[in-house]
């Protein structure tokens, strides 16, 4: 956005809503250099803005908004009972999209959004802005390097005594952040929703909210959102079995985040904490304005056509839980059991999680589970029960069997195919062209790959192209393999030499092709090992 030669391609931004939030999302917008126009019905607020911003077109009906063919995107900070309303009639002008939270009031308005940008090829874009906040950006980075162990726990606290709305209760004007980033932190959806909540200063408006979620791998959170408290409290703690982190957002920027090492041991039979002094998270080297960074990152979606990390499915997902949370709100009134929703995010059949991303034209068989800041390319298919781990990329074109396990920083290329049972360790390297050059393009040099059933390569080896890799094989961590591997081969080195064969179960096999670990018996013909009928 910054590049004078690209100035023409910069968006033409209109603001719908300049009140209580909008007001900073003006801001941001304009110091960015994008913003055109603001809309808001208010008097005062028009005269200030047009005092505050002389350069912008100041106007009272967002119709005009609408009409205007050189306003490209829009940004909706209207009250929540207008989200979809507005956001409907802004796509359907051919117009890019940012909605604050939620997306809408409801899942199945949520999904037509989502339908409708899909279809306009525009991007839609919700304000879940703690994904953009460094001290989230910071812990989600450490929560992934296992600094604190497996994640055990979450919960978070956004009270104040500040604006009441009654368009919308405080479920749905507090909870919406909290959810988005537990979702975002856990990779996973709750499969066990139990809400409640109090109303005080309206009959039918709850003012207090607990939510309490269970996920199926067995993390707990519970979120509490509150609008009758006498001071502002916003914070997220996140437990694990080594550690446990705490974002408070209320605190200055050195105190953001603070990282305790504290740790629940066992001696004689009993549980005995471990208090360790928490050390602050230093920050300084990514701070940015959050909301700047989120306005920023909506703009480069724009700009590079690429799915935003809050994206409408993003917000879809969040409206999910709002929905189930208010379900078990009322059915608690009704004196009903606790709501239970499907676990997976994506789909039913299987788990993608929030910042990967999956092309068209791809399949993906059931329990199968991408992680983080992966992505599937068209025309990718990947079989059933497999593990696609962080920032692995898969094709196009690739095909993947069931029950492979794809560990972090892979990339599988088109032309690779894996068979049933795969493990592909850490950064171990495929390549699908034998002489590439930058300047020349040689995809249809492509030399196919294949890895049969069972094999396994360890970390940070490479495959060259055009090489069948054995049923059973095992390339040892680092190896370079140069020409086809045969059955349950040990390969190490580089090139790759076969030191000796591995049973099924992966253990080493003995000079007379014996494994001793699970005593079955191997015997050789020629360069080719066979497992003997027992």
């Amino acid at each position: 956005m910054k590049n004078k030669k690209n100035a023409s391609l910069a968006p033409n931004v209109a603001v719908i809503g300049a009140g209580y939030w909008g007001k900073n999302l003006v801001r941001n917008f304009h110091q960015l250099g994008v913003l055109k126009t603001v809309c808001d019905e208010d008097l005062k607020i028009r005269q200030q803005l047009a005092k505050d911003y002389p350069d912008t077109r100041i106007i009272d009906k967002e119709i005009e908004i609408f009409k205007d063919a050189s306003i490209d995107t829009v940004v909706i900070a209207a009250p929540a009972v207008a989200h979809y309303n507005l956001a409907a009639t802004a796509l359907n002008s051919g117009k890019h999209v940012f909605v604050e939270k939620p997306l809408s009031l409801t899942y199945a308005d949520g999904q037509k959004l989502i339908d409708l940008a899909r279809e306009k090829g525009k991007k839609l874009f919700v304000g879940h802005i703690l994904h953009y906040h460094p001290a989230v950006i910071r812990m989600k980075e450490m929560i992934n390097r296992g600094e604190i162990g497996r994640l055990q726990y979450i919960y978070s606290r956004r009270l104040s005594l500040g604006k009441i709305r009654r368009e919308e209760n405080i479920l749905w004007s507090f909870a919406p952040h909290d959810i988005s980033v537990i979702l975002g932190i856990t990779g996973e959806e709750p499969c066990y929703i139990d809400a409640m909540g109090s109303n005080f200063l309206h009959a039918r408006i709850p003012d207090v909210t607990v939510s309490n979620l269970k996920f199926p791998s067995g993390i707990g959170a519970h979120i509490f959102v509150s609008w009758l408290n006498p001071f502002k409290e916003q914070r997220l703690v996140v437990i694990g079995s080594q550690g446990m982190m705490v974002f408070d957002d209320t605190q200055p920027i050195e105190k953001k985040l603070t990282h305790y090492p504290n740790q629940i041991t066992w001696k004689d039979g009993m549980p005995v904490s471990e208090k360790v002094e928490g050390n602050a998270i230093d920050l300084s080297d990514i701070w940015e304005e959050p909301l700047r960074a989120e306005c920023r990152a909506f703009l480069d979606s724009i700009a590079n056509n690429t799915k935003p990390l809050t994206s409408g499915e993003e917000g879809l997902r969040v409206l999910k839980i709002l929905e189930a949370c208010q379900q078990s709100i009322e059915q608690k009134e009704q004196g009903s059991a606790p709501f239970t929703i499907h676990h997976s995010p994506f789909t039913d059949d299987y788990f993608v999680h929030a910042t990967a991303v999956v092309d068209d034209n791809v399949q993906i068989g059931e329990k199968t589970k991408v992680w983080h800041f992966s992505h599937i390319l068209s025309g990718s298919k990947i079989g059933e029960n497999c593990n696609v781990g962080q920032n692995v990329v898969i094709g196009p074109d690739a095909i993947i069997g069931n029950k492979c396990k794809i560990q972090n920083n892979v990339s599988v290329y088109k032309g690779v195919t894996l068979e049933d049972g795969v493990f592909c360790g850490p950064s171990m390297v495929f390549t699908n062209i034998y002489n590439p050059r930058a300047e020349i393009g040689k995809m249809d040099q492509v030399r196919p790959t294949l890895v049969k059933k069972g094999a396994s390569m360890g970390a940070n080896c490479t495959i060259v192209c055009g090489h069948t890799i054995g049923s059973y094989a095992f390339i040892g961590a680092g190896a370079v393999v140069t020409k086809d591997v045969s059955d349950h081969a040990l390969m190490v080195g580089n090139p790759a030499r076969r030191i000796g064969y591995v049973c099924k179960c992966g253990e080493k096999l003995t000079p007379d092709l014996k494994c001793k670990a699970c005593n079955l018996q191997y015997k050789k013909k020629g360069d080719k090992i066979y497992l003997l009928k027992v």
